[in-house]
């Protein structure tokens, strides 16, 4: 069973909380460019952009994303991006006053590239004889998969801290150490295990269309 099923979370309420996600990241940018922080501009920017992707697939590829799908990769870029600003008036955000706040938004977020990563080798499975992945290899294809990304994106959290001290900037990105990094290693895992478990019932569609998408330009 789907979550929005156990819970009657109807389809257009699911598209007013997407819309409502994405309006409040327009404010978290304007909160980012009235502070002249320069890290919520760039993290509420990108998360922007972010929230842009399942309208331009739809438009430049016919891929149709279902509206909690939608609302999946809304809210991972809405947490991580309130979590550069923190409370008004606070001097410090919620990356540094709420301890288990960075661990939350690294599980949210892993799960959406778990799913970006099941999603398109389930629909290459479909799509083509040559390849075929046995469910089992599936779930550990999936949890190397977001782990090499996480070290990938901890590569670029520590290189963007340490070009920021270098040139005596603010990081846009923080790094908390060793211990938070290997913590958020971890968190990742648990993303990916949540779609290894539960894709299946919510990704189907998604497969679905990027397969169509793979028929349309193999003919």
């Amino acid at each position: 069973m789907r979550v929005r099923d156990r819970f009657s979370i109807s389809t257009a309420t699911q598209q007013r909380l997407s819309r409502a996600l994405s309006l409040a990241l327009i404010g978290l940018l304007a909160v980012g460019i009235e502070r002249g922080n320069v890290g919520i501009i760039v993290n509420s920017g990108v998360a922007i952009l972010v929230t842009q992707l399942p309208a331009l697939l739809e438009r430049d590829y016919g891929i149709a994303l279902d509206p909690a799908l939608t609302l999946w990769i809304t809210s991972a870029a809405f947490f991580h991006a309130l979590g550069t600003v923190g409370l008004p008036g606070a001097e410090e955000n919620f990356y540094v006053t709420i301890w288990w706040w960075d661990h939350f938004t690294h599980a949210l977020s892993s799960s959406v590239v778990a799913a970006v990563g099941y999603t398109t080798v389930r629909a290459l499975d479909e799509h083509t004889d040559e390849i075929s992945i046995p469910p089992r290899f599936m779930f550990v294809f999936l949890l190397l998969f977001v782990m090499a990304f996480g070290v990938f994106w901890e590569v670029i959290e520590f290189s963007i801290s340490l070009a920021a001290s270098a040139t005596g900037n603010d990081t846009i990105l923080t790094q908390f150490g060793l211990s938070d990094t290997m913590l958020d290693l971890v968190f990742d895992g648990i993303g990916a295990i949540i779609v290894a478990i539960w894709g299946t019932a919510h990704l189907t569609d998604a497969v679905g269309h990027v397969e169509a998408l793979l028929n349309r330009q193999s003919q």
